[in-house]
Formats: C-alpha cells, structure tokens, sequence
C-alpha cells in the first residue's frame, strides 16, 4: 500500500486547576475557538467542544503523527497563556496536569457530539467527579482515585 489512511477520533476530557469554577460563559465559545485553532494548527480538527465552568470535553480528529498526550500539552499550555493575556480577571487561570483520551469510533460520532452538547444539563444531575469515573470505568481504564484527584 502506498499511502497510509487513518480515522483515529478522540474525546479529550480535562479540568481547570483544582477544578475551580474559572471558565466564564462569556468568554467559553472563544476558548473552544481558541483550542479549535491550536488543534487546526496540528494537522487535527476540533468536531465538538463544551463543558462547564471547570472543564472541557473536547471531540477531535487528530493525525497518526501526533501523540495525544503532544496535541494536549500544546493546547493546555497555549489556551491557559491565552485566557491570562486576554482576560485581565483570570490572571491565575491554569489546567490540571492530567487529562482523559478515549478513542471514538466513527459510527459514534454523533452520539458523542449529543453527550457534549449536553455538558450543562448533564452536570445538573452528576458531578465532573462522577462523571469521570465514570468514563474510566466504561472504557475498562484502571486507576487509583488517590492519584487521580
């Protein structure tokens, strides 16, 4: 085979800091923008972004050249320099250190758009906390709860 052909699509879930409550509604959709770019910028495409004041889900297609922990490190490190140059009132703004990757496969794609559109009503009836463990535990990842926040 000559050419190497790829669908790798990831839903990407991390906190602010702490999990402080520091991502304003309005200022998100330029955030998730902001990210967009960063990601465009790295060959990839931001398909769906939400979440809540003190995190984002993000659904992106990324290229096989990249490693996620790579693209998440530049779009943690440039988002959070660009939130504290940007807005004067979030000059303490950080993301955690840690994140969640987990693959999507293209039949479920759309379902994963719904889940992170939803983000707002969702945290109405469950915490970022249980949602993450949640995540874990679905896709078979082991933890220790310890470390985890």
């Amino acid at each position: 085979m000559a050419s190497s052909y790829t669908s790798l699509y990831y839903h990407l879930i991390f906190s602010t800091k702490e999990r402080k409550p520091l991502i304003a509604a309005e200022w998100q959709a330029r955030l998730y923008d902001y990210i967009g770019g960063i990601i465009s910028h790295e060959k990839g495409r931001l398909l769906a972004a939400g979440g809540t004041t003190d995190h984002v889900h993000l659904l992106a297609s990324l290229t096989a050249q990249q490693a996620v922990s790579d693209i998440l490190r530049l779009v943690k490190a440039n988002s959070s320099k660009w939130v504290n140059e940007t807005f004067a009132e979030q000059r303490k703004f950080r993301w955690q250190d840690g994140y969640g990757a987990f693959s999507v496969s293209f039949s479920n794609l759309a379902q994963v758009k719904r889940y992170i559109a939803k983000q707002q009503q969702h945290h109405c009836r469950m915490s970022f906390k249980e949602e993450f463990l949640a995540f874990l535990q679905r896709h078979g990842v082991a933890y220790d709860e310890r470390y985890i926040w």
